[in-house]
Order: structure tokens, then sequence, then C-alpha cells
């Protein structure tokens, strides 16, 4: 697509008026969006065109329209959190990721749906799978728009499993880079320490194009690493050899259903065949005490940065959000500083872990998406590299018995998204899944 547009084989604003008519059809049942400025956005591909005409493009993403989580800033474009505390918030700035995809040419093509404040309470967005069931979250509309084909790519946080979880369970490929590699201003915090901008997409490569411009360092974000940011996009397609992988049973295998299980190690037979090297990997002491600290971590930073505005607003927080602020108050400062002992220890491990191999392998999810839309699912297998802040992909590999995706995890080195994307796309081509939801979900079937 993006290639098309540069070649003028695709207009932006056939593109933009084309994907407005797939939301127009879809939406009201999936609701996946929170806000589009429709006249807007088609000015801004009008204007794109015309640059284009004359020769012009802004970057590598000029003319393609973005979906981004409601949890960052849009300069003049509403962003509510999921909130109705902030239901007619209007920033006056742009957060440093949204800034940066402008910059590229990408369009800002609407706020999509997110649990409250990224956390568990539930957003109305329904699975383009079966309707019936999650899609996953924080990131629920971000997944089911790019699941559906509604925008080529959009952006997502992750501070459990936030990303990569609605992104197996809608069937895409979700990217949570290293922590610190692409800045978190402007963007709703829910645990200082834990948080992480990602990004859903539906191939590899599309992941490096984004992560490419996200990614580097921001005077607005002390915790925004200064590491240079190499071509994603080249290290992307750089790999002249299978990838080493390193499978994790212990934890997985007991935690995960049966049918997953058999499907990952499935996907494992067909990597090995196709030449990767597998060896499976034994998890240091500090991974039996990992899902304890990162649920504590995320409940004293949560309640640090909620405490006030649920002292003033406590009738407008939903029930999950709100016992979490509770909870967090009431944990000593001692169990906190475990926690962050048990963080560092395990990310020390598992970086000697790491030096062996081009990345880690499980399954993404225990389960497809369950049924229900109370709940989002569980965050555990995803919670570990969330705490480390290590890389971690998940890509598609498949349907249940249900017909709802599956999908792999791959976790890589601290900073080394190039090898892990490089793995990814490797695998991503030896196993040729791209997953398309039927039409109208498997519950008009």
């Amino acid at each position: 697509m993006i290639g098309q547009i540069k070649q003028r084989r695709l207009s932006p604003v056939a593109l933009m008026e084309s994907l407005l008519q797939r939301i127009d059809a879809l939406e009201p049942s999936l609701q996946a969006w929170v806000t589009i400025d429709r006249a807007a956005v088609l000015d801004e591909a009008r204007r794109q065109e015309k640059e284009i005409a004359r020769g012009k493009t802004r970057g590598p993403l000029h003319g393609i329209p973005i979906g981004v989580k409601d949890i960052f800033y849009t300069a003049g474009l509403k962003t509510t959190g999921g909130s109705k505390i902030f239901e007619n918030f209007i920033p006056d700035h742009d957060a440093t990721s949204v800034a940066r995809l402008k910059k590229a040419g990408a369009i800002v093509l609407g706020k999509t749906a997110t649990t409250e404040f990224a956390y568990a309470d539930p957003a109305p967005t329904r699975n383009p799978w079966n309707q019936e069931h999650t899609p996953g979250g924080s990131s629920s509309g971000s997944a089911a728009a790019v699941a559906t084909c509604m925008c080529p790519a959009a952006l997502g946080t992750q501070t459990a499993g936030s990303v990569l979880r609605p992104a197996a369970y809608c069937g895409v490929v979700g990217t949570k880079p290293t922590y610190g590699r692409i800045s978190r201003y402007g963007v709703f915090p829910l645990g200082y320490t834990l948080d992480h901008v990602g990004f859903l997409t539906r191939t590899v490569e599309d992941a490096a194009i984004l992560l490419g411009v996200l990614a580097g360092s921001d005077p607005h974000d002390p915790t925004a690493s200064p590491e240079p940011v190499p071509d994603y996009l080249r290290s992307c397609k750089s790999l002249r050899r299978p990838p080493r992988l390193g499978i994790i049973r212990e934890y997985y295998r007991e935690k995960s259903e049966e049918q997953v299980w058999r499907h990952t190690e499935k996907v494992l037979l067909q990597l090995k065949k196709a030449g990767a090297p597998v060896e499976e990997v034994k998890m240091p002491p500090s991974f039996a005490a990992v899902q304890d600290a990162q649920r504590v971590i995320m409940r004293v930073e949560g309640a640090s940065f909620h405490q006030k505005l649920l002292e003033k607003h406590r009738d407008l927080y939903r029930p999950k959000l709100r016992e979490l602020v509770e909870i967090g108050l009431l944990i000593p400062s001692v169990d906190y500083l475990r926690a962050q002992k048990v963080k560092r220890q395990f990310r020390d491990q598992m970086d000697q872990v790491l030096k062996n191999y081009d990345c880690l392998l499980t399954p993404s999810v225990s389960s497809p998406a369950p049924p229900g839309l109370s709940s989002t699912g569980d965050p555990h297998f995803q919670a570990p590299w969330s705490l480390s802040g290590l890389p971690a992909i998940s890509l598609p590999t498949g349907l249940a018995s249900q017909g709802l995706p599956l999908g792999i995890q791959l976790v890589g080195a601290a900073f080394a998204e190039g090898r892990l994307l490089a793995a990814a796309r490797w695998c991503e081509k030896v196993l040729q899944v791209s997953l398309i939801p039927p039409p109208g979900g498997a519950m008009d079937q």
C-alpha cells in the first residue's frame, strides 16, 4: 500500500474514501472507533494527493491512514481515555508518537476504542471473528480495526498484555518494542515503569516501517532511550539463515488450553522443518515471581496517577479501575520495592538467556478469545515481557476449532528489535498465515 501510493498507483483520496465506506459498513456492530472527523481526514488526503502530484512526499507513511488508541493526545481531536471524566477533552498538542506519524506523512484516521484508561473495564468493541467474544484489551478498537481492514495499522499501548493479546485474539500482528524505545509523552499513563507504546499491523514489514518512524529519544520523555535508531525495514529483510529459537514450555504449557499447546507444537514443527534450530529454554529463578511483581507495580503506579482523579470523580470511575487504585493505595512501599527488585533481576537474567537465541517462542495467549464482553481476557502470557521491558511480537498462526485466531509470541533481546523483526518475518514467510474475519463475524454465520 505504501509503495502503491508513492508510485501513484493508489490515490490517498480513493484509499481514504474506501476505508470510510468500510467503517460505515462494519462500525455499527464492531464499535471499534470513538471519534472520526470525516471532513478533516478527507481534506488531508486531498492535500497529500496534491503533494504527490507535485513530486513531493513527507515520509515513509505519506497518505497512509492510521488509527490511534484513544489514550494518545491528538491536537484538536477528542481524547477521552475511554472515560466519562475526559469525554469532552480536546488536547492542544499531539503525543510525540502521533506527531512522528504525522511528520512521516500518516493521516490520523480517528481514535480507536480503549478500555477505561487502558485497564480492565472493557471497551464496547466486539471481536470481528465472533461478536459474542472479547477482542481483548486494552487496545481493543485498534486490533478490531486492523483485523477488519478498516485501517492498515493502529497505535496501541501495553502495560501487561494490551497490544499482543488483542492482536492474537483478532488475528493480526502486534508489536511491543523495548521499554523506552518509543516515547510515551502525551499518553495517559497506567504504570510509569511498565507502559509501552506499541502498534498493530497486518504484516511484519509494516511493523518495521512503523517502528522506524516512532522510535527514538524525546526531550519530553526522560524514559525514552537515546539508543540509535537503525533501519528496521532493512534489518527485517536481512536475515540470511533461519533464526535460532528458544521454546519456553515452563508455565506456558501448563497454562495453555490443550488445543492451544497442540497448535503451538504444530507451528514449531513447521519452523523446525524449514531449518530453524530449536532448543527448550529453562527460565531463570526470578520467573516464578514475575506475575506477582507485575501486578504490584501496576497497582501502585496506577494508584499514583489516579488517586486525585478518583477523589474528585469517584462516581465516574468504572469498578475494575477503581478497585486497582484502592488496592494500590494500600500496598506497602516495601512490597513495591521488592517487586521492582524482581523486575531488575528478571531483566538481568533474561539478558543472559537471550544471548543464545535470536528470539524465544511461546503461545501468544492461553486460549482463543473467551466468550462474553465483561472481560478482556488473560494477560499473563505477555506480562513477563512487559515487566522486563523486552521486545515482543505476536504473529497470527491459524484458527482454533471454534474458528477464532491463534498466534505465537516471539520475544527478543533489549533494543534488538531489528533481529526480532527479521526472525518474525522469517516465521511469517514459512507459516504463510494471513487472517481476514468472515463477513459479519461468526455470530451471523
